[in-house]
């Protein structure tokens, strides 16, 4: 978490207090995520919290943010036995499931902005490629496929013209 800040701090020339804002606000979103996919104890949500982004996540962010998500109505817990005590296991109810959906819905909108000029179409089925795909040098130009499947009918449609093909490059 250490070296995140720092990257932040200089990339995006923002001070201490910004960054721990900023961090602190991705925290709290992905928080939701963890409950949207089923409640979750407070432990659980640090773990899996850490297991997927390699992140840790203090308590001290966690459980403060499931207190104030309960008092405005989009959480509930529940007490039930896990191990030898019983924990508070967190459920979103349907207001912070809509809360959700709306955050997802606008999250979305800007992750697509900011990858969408690394996006490559396919030239057969027109599906978007992030990363890899399939390429071949058809009539010498570069072009890009999601797969060889799509290539391969590309080509048996485009066989009919004069098309020639050269090199093919899988860059998975």
């Amino acid at each position: 978490m250490y070296l995140w800040k720092i990257y932040l701090r200089k990339c995006l020339r923002l001070d201490s207090i910004a960054v721990d804002k900023l961090i602190s606000d991705f925290s709290r979103f992905y928080i939701l995520t963890i409950l949207y996919e089923g409640p979750a104890h407070g432990y659980s949500i640090l773990a899996r919290f850490r297991k997927r982004l390699n992140r840790n996540i203090t308590p001290s962010i966690v459980y403060p943010f499931l207190y104030l998500l309960e008092e405005k109505g989009f959480v509930k817990h529940t007490l039930k036995p896990v191990g030898k005590k019983p924990r508070k296991i967190y459920e979103l109810t349907e207001e912070g499931k809509e809360l959700c959906r709306r955050l997802f819905k606008r999250f979305a909108g800007l992750v697509s902005t900011a990858i969408e000029p690394s996006l490559s179409i396919c030239a057969n089925c027109g599906c978007k490629v992030y990363e890899g795909g399939h390429t071949e040098n058809i009539d010498g130009k570069e072009t890009i496929f999601c797969c060889r499947h799509c290539a391969g009918s590309y080509k048996k449609e485009a066989g009919s013209s004069s098309s020639t093909f050269g090199d093919t490059q899988d860059t998975r």
